[in-house]
């Protein structure tokens, strides 16, 4: 029985020898090239931009805060450049593109990391206004595509790469708010922009990482404010609908994310650093087990299995209570 299987497991073996062979590739003459991210205040932005100048790559890194972008250059080396943007403002976009332009001249940009994000509005979507989505979306999705769209031509021009940060959250939608939609859009919109600029030599890869312990999942306090702020603004009637307990239970949820959480944020910025220098880059990277093993591995099933599974971790309604104790009744 075990050699009928052995030459299937040899097959198997030498395609997963050849897989990591095509993938440990790396380019040369890395130190060349300029790559431009954003949201490099903290989190994974601020990670790369770390490592990328230690590799002796030439960093142009994007902050929201003066703060941000003081701290970063004090911990990296002379080459490393920072620029103030607010990706949600049109005005900020065009002027640090301008800047971009400037700096990399005929060279073009090699690598632009579409990392800058907003995600703090999560709640129930009834308990949220049209305000509340275009906030994030507005970031997420309209900010990265404003990005993207003006520093295009200089992409284009080195033949280099295109990295977004999505979200295991834009392939299972399991929370409400704008964070999942724009996710989602970022995944649409990397995949037709890879399509497009395939023939021009441009390759555009999307990350897809889980929980990480990183500022923005760390503050719970913010969260949680949030959620009050939300739930008090409601009509008495939702709120009689949801009830106290099930706002209890959400809290309860936010208030998880810390310890659910992978310490191991090296993970996410080394995915980046892959698609940026690698000669074969992936089209997708899902760095975290949550991500591998429970949120993309989910969003293959039935949506009868996935949503019975994700039913069985969200707080449920005082209207459903209520009605099932009814229906127990009779």
């Amino acid at each position: 029985m075990c050699i009928m299987w052995l030459p299937l497991l040899v097959v198997l073996g030498l395609i997963l020898l050849y897989r990591w062979y095509r993938q440990s590739q790396i380019l040369e003459n890395l130190t060349d090239k300029y790559v431009f991210i954003t949201g490099c205040d903290s989190g994974f932005g601020n990670l790369l931009a770390k490592q990328l100048d230690k590799r002796g790559m030439k960093v142009l890194a994007s902050c929201l805060t003066e703060t941000g972008a003081e701290n970063l250059k004090k911990e990296t080396s002379s080459r490393l450049r920072t620029r103030i943007l607010d990706i949600g403002d049109s005005k900020s976009v065009s002027s640090a593109a301008e800047w971009v332009s400037s700096i990399v001249g005929n060279e073009g940009l090699w690598g632009l990391v579409n990392n800058a994000g907003f995600g703090l509005t999560v709640a129930p979507n009834e308990w949220q206004t049209k305000e509340d989505f275009s906030k994030v979306l507005n970031v997420n999705l309209l900010g990265a595509i404003d990005v993207t769209v003006h520093l295009l031509h200089l992409v284009r021009k080195a033949r280099g790469r295109i990295v977004v940060v999505s979200s295991a959250a834009g392939r299972l939608a399991s929370i409400g708010g704008g964070y999942c939609p724009s996710k989602f859009g970022l995944e649409a919109f990397s995949d037709s922009l890879r399509r497009e600029m395939r023939d021009f030599g441009v390759k555009v890869s999307i990350i897809e990482p889980g929980a990480f312990k990183t500022p923005a999942c760390m503050v719970v306090d913010v969260y949680r404010n949030n959620l009050n702020r939300m739930w008090e603004r409601l009509p008495a009637h939702i709120k009689e609908s949801y009830g106290e307990d099930y706002f209890k239970q959400y809290i309860k949820i936010l208030e998880a994310l810390p310890v659910i959480s992978s310490p191991k944020t090296y993970k996410v910025p080394d995915c980046m650093e892959h698609a940026l220098t690698a000669v074969h880059p992936w089209t997708r990277y899902s760095p975290g087990w949550h991500s591998k093993l429970h949120d993309i591995p989910l969003s293959y099933l039935p949506t009868a299995i996935s949503d019975y599974w994700l039913g069985q971790f969200t707080p449920k309604p005082a209207s459903r209570t209520s009605a099932d104790e009814k229906s127990k009744g009779h």
